[in-house]
Formats: C-alpha cells, structure tokens, sequence
C-alpha cells in the first residue's frame, strides 16, 4: 500500500481499480431490471467530477451501451467466442506475409486455429502466388 501511496499521490490508480472490480460486479446481479438500473446508476456516478478523465470516459461508454451491457443478463450470452475468432484471423492476416490467394489464407486460418477438417485433405492443393 506504501508503494502505491508513493506512485499514485492523487489515487487515480485507487480509483480506476475500484471503477474496474464495480463494473465486473454488475454481473452478479441476476435480475434483469435491477441489472439495468445498477448500469444506468454506475454510469452516471463514474461521470462525477472528482473522478479522473478516464474514468469519465468509461462512464460516458457505459452510460451510452447501458441496455446493451444490461442485456447479458437477460440472454447470458456473450460475443466472445466471435472475438476470439476475429482475433485468430487477424493474427492469422499478420504474419501471412502477404497471401493473395483466398484459398491458402483460409487453409493457414484453420491450421493455426488448430481445428483444421481433415476429410478435405485430399482436395486441398495450395497455389503459389
């Protein structure tokens, strides 16, 4: 605590910390309503005046996804695995160095992805560029 008394003379870091354990516990609320108006309320008090610019920030964005972030709790459902994917491919997209074909970006895709269909192995032959 002595250290970060000593690096966070105004409690910028303190605060951002606390912002960042409330906004994970809005998930432990299981009624949609309730959910929704803890949302809505954290949003607005993250926008208070005495708290530091970034944290402002935050609850502006959480105050303009409200229903959106309070929706999870209605479907309990999440685009994470549609990240994950996103972020595979784009992984995939850096180090191809440059394929132009269509064909052999896919077939690096799903082999670094690790989950290749190997019944089509017989029908892949990769083209030079």
């Amino acid at each position: 605590m002595g250290l970060l008394e000593a690096g966070d003379p105004r409690g910028e870091v303190r605060m951002a910390w606390h912002a960042k354990e409330v906004v994970r516990s809005m998930y432990d609320h299981h009624d949609p309503d309730l959910a929704l108006e803890f949302v809505t309320q954290l949003g607005a008090d993250l926008q208070d005046e005495s708290c530091p610019p970034e944290i402002r920030q935050l609850g502006r964005t959480i105050t303009k996804w409200r229903t959106q972030i309070a929706a999870w709790h209605q479907a309990h459902v999440s685009n994470g695995p549609t990240e994950a994917a996103n972020n595979l491919i784009k992984v995939v997209k850096r180090i191809a160095y440059g394929f132009t074909s269509f064909r052999n970006y896919r077939i690096r895709t799903l082999l670094h992805a690790g989950k290749p269909n190997w019944d089509l192995l017989p029908t892949i032959t990769p083209t030079s560029p």
